[in-house]
């Protein structure tokens, strides 16, 4: 087949053409390497690559397909991408600090293992901001990714490395993790698709598990690519007390829009948003109701104490663990996580006991009722786009000719503290100067299909470029 396009093919379709033979494993393994070759020196997505490794699992997938005995996993012979604060046994993991380095990790994250099982194939590991904590991805340790795009601006944070790789062409699959909205920001930056599932739907490792803020998920170039992970990633384990008993399919093919009621707010009446997203997400309202949805506009007045009251909770829990990087390495550690410490230091426990009781009164009194009257909600994932690819996080940066702190442009963290909602980042449109915008679909706690449902329509209705133009 022509190689040219397989830099945005989609895992789904390589799959069946793995089947009927027409392109092999190792072809496209081979293709993809190629392609990072082009968009590395420009993107920096990848902090590890183990290529060698790759192509010789390629080469044996390669085989498997052609044996008449062989029946394929779902995943086989797919090249993935996993972001770098997620344990594979036997690879490093460093979360992006030069602190850990040298950290080779003992056993794999039951997420990734249960996708290497169904066959992927992973040839890189993707960068991330150190301690995962910055809405852009530089670090000392692996220095600048940028948006492929546009490489003067930023690919987001914090699985900035897996999204920029997907929107380049420099893999198929990737995996990503949000505590705040760390899948959802960069895949709205970059033009791809993320999943924050519900709290306790994928097994996390015993570090993470019990932290209800903090998600793994899937990340592609389509609605039906993270189905099918996330169909792979889900589902109860016994090293993850929190996983959920019973494991949820999704479905691969979905209903019309017809008859759904969706409600959406333009800006959750607390964040500022540019014209450009404005526009873009007044086009995918209407292509909503162009599907059949019956779609209304709400107000949440309340949503600006409920943003505020959210960041407490990742700020109160990491602060032990950002003083004591910057008391024992304090010619390592990044500029900015200086700046994030001293901001989560004034976070008290008794701030923490105000998010933690607020969560449930909001849930009660505000935010629940609306998802009761509605089959789902839907809102910007990010404000503007054009946010620079070394910008600091004490910069400002315009929205509308107006400065604004960038923590105030990402519309997720509320998602998080209702830790149950699932929650698929899709793209929208693209801005004036050529970069992608999105939204975020939220559903009722565990209705995981109906975002599934909502996204794939939006797809068929609104279909969006693959991978960047400016590679």
């Amino acid at each position: 087949m022509n190689t040219d396009r397989l830099s945005e093919i989609s895992a789904t379709e390589a799959i069946e053409l793995f089947k009927s033979r027409e392109l092999s494993p190792l072809e496209l393994m081979t293709r993809i390497i190629e392609q990072s070759s082009h968009t590395e020196p420009h993107i920096n997505a990848y902090c590890d690559q183990y290529f060698e490794t790759a192509l010789t699992q390629a080469r044996q997938a390669e085989k498997r397909y052609l044996s008449d005995s062989h029946t394929p996993s779902l995943l086989d012979g797919i090249p993935m991408a996993v972001k770098d604060d997620t344990s594979i046994s036997g690879k490093r993991t460093t979360t992006g600090s030069l602190l850990n380095r040298n950290h080779i990790d003992q056993h794999t994250n039951p997420s990734i293992e249960r996708l290497t099982d169904a066959g992927a194939i992973i040839h890189a590991r993707t960068t991330c901001p150190e301690f995962c904590w910055a809405w852009v991805c530089y670090s000392k340790l692996y220095g600048v990714t940028r948006n492929p795009w546009n490489t003067d601006y930023s690919c987001g944070g914090s699985s900035g490395g897996s999204a920029a790789s997907l929107a380049a062409g420099s893999t198929v699959i990737a995996t990503g993790t949000d505590s705040a909205g760390s899948i959802r920001q960069p895949a709205a930056m970059c033009g791809v698709v993320g999943f924050k599932p519900p709290f306790g739907r994928n097994p996390q490792d015993a570090e993470s598990s019990f932290d209800m803020y903090n998600h793994i998920g899937p990340m592609a170039r389509s609605v039906d690519d993270c189905a099918l992970m996330q169909n792979i990633m889900s589902g109860y384990h016994a090293l993850d007390h929190t996983t959920l008993p019973r494991k949820l399919i999704l479905p691969r093919q979905h209903d019309s829009l017809q008859g759904l009621k969706i409600a959406w707010s333009m800006d959750l009446d607390h964040y500022p948003v540019s014209d450009d997203v404005r526009y873009q997400t007044l086009e995918t309202i209407d292509a909503l109701k162009e599907g059949g949805a019956i779609v209304d506009e709400i107000r949440t007045p309340w949503a600006d104490e409920a943003v505020e009251l959210a960041g407490y909770y990742g700020d109160h829990i990491h602060s032990p663990a950002f003083e004591q990087a910057i008391a024992n390495h304090p010619d390592e550690v990044c500029d900015y996580t200086r700046y994030f410490a001293k901001q989560n230091k004034s976070v008290t426990s008794a701030m923490l006991q105000r998010s933690i009781n607020a969560s449930g009164k909001i849930w009660r009194d505000q935010f629940g009722p609306i998802m009761e009257q509605y089959d789902a909600f839907i809102c910007p994932t990010t404000s503007v786009q054009e946010v620079p690819a070394e910008m600091k996080p004490w910069e400002q940066i315009a929205v509308n000719g107006q400065p604004e702190n960038i923590q105030n442009t990402v519309l997720t963290i509320l998602f998080n503290m209702f830790s149950r909602c699932p929650v698929l980042a899709v793209p929208s449109g693209l801005t004036a100067t050529g970069m992608p915008t999105g939204v975020q679909i939220i559903g009722r706690p565990y209705d995981d299909a109906i975002v599934f449902r909502i996204g794939s329509n939006l797809e068929s209705i609104r279909p969006w470029k693959r991978t960047a133009s400016a590679l």
